[in-house]
């Protein structure tokens, strides 16, 4: 009996000491590290860790609002070499609202289910990525209408700026023929640089300063444009 009892104090001892390793702040459950992250559709599941690991994705919600993201950039071509992205972190009710220095710069998660042990949160747009997406939604129309018809005689064909960089001037040039409604596809143009004009001041958007080679010609490739330099 002295040995049961003995082994079973030997056993929560031996559980206190290993829960003591990975301290929790029942204050603000989130506060911690969490690694080995579980991808299903939309949500992330995270388990709750003393340290990062080197080699292995995760993150850090530490008490003083800064937010460690461990990770291998978006490529994912081994050899992986990890690094961290540092940034800050508050919450709004279930809402976790990150920001950094790294693209998109601003983005939420949503916590589905948060314990001492557990952390599920779901991915949700950013006002900055709504933005952004909306951008791209612009330019996707600029590019659609610019590519609907074929190059087949290059005297058709001829270019403009797009864009606006932060730092000032455009982004790059675009081909278009005028057998498009090009009253239409220029409207187009000066919107995006507006919009993206507008997006850069609002977000603190930074950019390079160099200014994009203007093309010479468009020649016809293959029924496609190609601006030459």
């Amino acid at each position: 009996m002295k040995q049961v009892c003995t082994l079973l104090l030997s056993l929560f001892l031996l559980a206190c000491e290993s829960s003591s390793e990975i301290p929790v702040d029942p204050g603000n459950l989130l506060i911690g590290n969490w690694i080995n992250p579980e991808y299903d559709n939309e949500t992330v599941t995270y388990q709750r860790s003393s340290n990062l690991k080197a080699d292995a994705p995760g993150v850090s919600f530490q008490s003083n609002a800064v937010f460690v993201q461990r990770t291998s950039g978006f490529c994912g071509t081994p050899p992986l070499t990890f690094y961290d992205q540092e940034g800050v972190w508050k919450t709004e009710e279930s809402l976790i609202l990150i920001t950094n220095d790294y693209f998109p710069g601003n983005f939420n998660w949503r916590i589905i289910t948060l314990d001492a042990n557990q952390l599920v949160v779901k991915r949700e747009l950013s006002d900055q990525e709504k933005d952004h997406r909306d951008l791209m939604d612009l330019f996707n129309e600029i590019s659609e209408l610019a590519n609907s018809v074929s190059c087949t005689n290059a005297g058709d064909w001829t270019f403009t700026a797009y864009g606006s960089k932060a730092c000032g001037g455009a982004q790059g040039y675009i081909a278009y023929s005028n057998q498009i409604d090009t009253e239409v596809f220029l409207q187009k143009i000066e919107a995006y640089r507006v919009a993206e004009h507008e997006y850069n001041i609002k977000w603190s958007i930074a950019s390079t300063c160099d200014l994009p080679q203007v093309p010479v010609s468009v020649e016809c490739q293959n029924g496609y444009p190609v601006l030459n330099y």
